[in-house]
């Protein structure tokens, strides 16, 4: 604060207190029984005032963080929705927001828990060899989102909570978070350019999204052909 500004504030702070002396030597130059009416007058008002903590004020606060949803958007396709009590459950765990998982799980398989990509990512979260443990099925639906979320997690975190770099370090690496934005594969920009979007989309309350009926019609179809036959879905 600059030092201006701050010596009229002392002036204002003091001018205050001399206004607050003031009132109470008054108080005091009354005479005695109305003195003690006015105290009683004090006492009682005071019997019926609650004092706010700091505590419960801060219970109060507004957080700034968007909130996380207790339930899956009405966006995603019928592939992803098929896991929704799961993903909750899973976000939960994770301390993710389900519309984030949903996300991720819509563009990196739609919802099919036999997904294998040609660079070997595999599962409903298209996780990677090497991110499981020794003797690990990585097909087994609640091993691949332990481990797909536990990285989205950490996505998010290197990436201080914006869930546009966080989508971009689950596709790119957690690498890429802290690199400039012209560095990234082409990718991993796509992924970013569809994710980002759906993910506002679901997290705002829309009962649908242009963004991700586009990200479906360019690449989805394809992408959920299987899973719809998996479950019986009809497109």
């Amino acid at each position: 604060m600059p030092r201006a500004r701050s010596q009229n504030l002392l002036d204002r702070q003091t001018a205050a207190a001399n206004d607050n002396a003031s009132g109470c030597l008054s108080f005091y130059a009354l005479p005695p029984l109305a003195a003690i009416l006015i105290a009683c007058l004090l006492a009682a008002l005071a019997s019926n005032v609650s004092f706010q903590t700091p505590a419960s004020f801060a219970s109060q606060s507004v957080s700034s963080a968007p909130p996380v949803a207790s339930e899956l958007s009405p966006i995603f396709t019928r592939e992803v929705q098929y896991w929704g009590n799961n993903i909750v459950r899973w976000a939960n765990a994770s301390s993710l927001d389900p519309n984030l998982v949903a996300t991720v799980m819509q563009i990196e398989s739609c919802g099919d828990p036999r997904a294998l990509s040609r660079s070997g990512a595999m599962g409903l979260f298209q996780v990677m060899p090497f991110h499981f443990r020794y003797g690990e099925n990585g097909f087994n639906v609640e091993t691949n989102a332990l481990r797909g979320l536990e990285y989205l997690a950490r996505s998010l975190q290197t990436a201080d909570g914006d869930p546009r770099l966080a989508l971009a370090g689950y596709n790119g690496g957690i690498g890429v978070v802290n690199r400039g934005e012209w560095s990234w594969h082409a990718e991993t920009a796509r992924y970013v350019r569809y994710g980002t979007p759906i993910y506002t989309d679901a997290r705002s309350g829309f009962s649908s999204s242009v963004s991700l009926d586009e990200w479906y019609k360019n690449y989805g179809a394809g992408l959920c052909r299987q899973p719809a036959q998996r479950f019986g879905i009809d497109n």
